[in-house]
This record gives C-alpha cells, sequence and structure tokens, in this order.
C-alpha cells in the first residue's frame, strides 16, 4: 500500500480533522465534492488547488477508515 502522504492532521488546523497537504480542505470534503462532482476534472475547476493524487488519496484514506465500521443499512 502506498503511503497517503498528503493527508495530514493537525490539530491547530480545523480542530485535527484529515486534511489535504496542510490546507484547509478536509479528507470528508474532498469526498463529498467527488459524489458532487463526479467527472474529476470538474472538481479540479471547482477546487482549482487540488491536484488529481489529493483526490485519490482522500478516497484511499476514507475507504482504509470503513474498513473498520458497521454501517447499517438504513443510515446508507
Amino acid at each position: 500500500m502506498k503511503k497517503l502522504e498528503r493527508i495530514t492532521s493537525n490539530p491547530e488546523i480545523l480542530n485535527g480533522q484529515p486534511i489535504i497537504r496542510g490546507m484547509r480542505l478536509t479528507v470528508r470534503r474532498v469526498v463529498e465534492a467527488v459524489a458532487l462532482y463526479p467527472d474529476w476534472d470538474d472538481l479540479r475547476k471547482e477546487y482549482p488547488d487540488m491536484e488529481r493524487e489529493d483526490i485519490r488519496q482522500a478516497l484511499e484514506f476514507a475507504a482504509l477508515n470503513l474498513d473498520h465500521q458497521i454501517i447499517p443499512r438504513e443510515a446508507a
């Protein structure tokens, strides 16, 4: 597995939520944005500082962290 070097966490930035490259852009926001903009080129127009590797690592981070949770189907 590739290291997720673009995902950082700092208690001084957004209360320690996982963020992209120290920016004020959370992994959660990236995942939400992917749902709204399935075409990554459109997504990057909306967030011009975001790179394709940022998106990929945010999705990988989210997937790795969902692995340990059971989400009731009613909540999905």
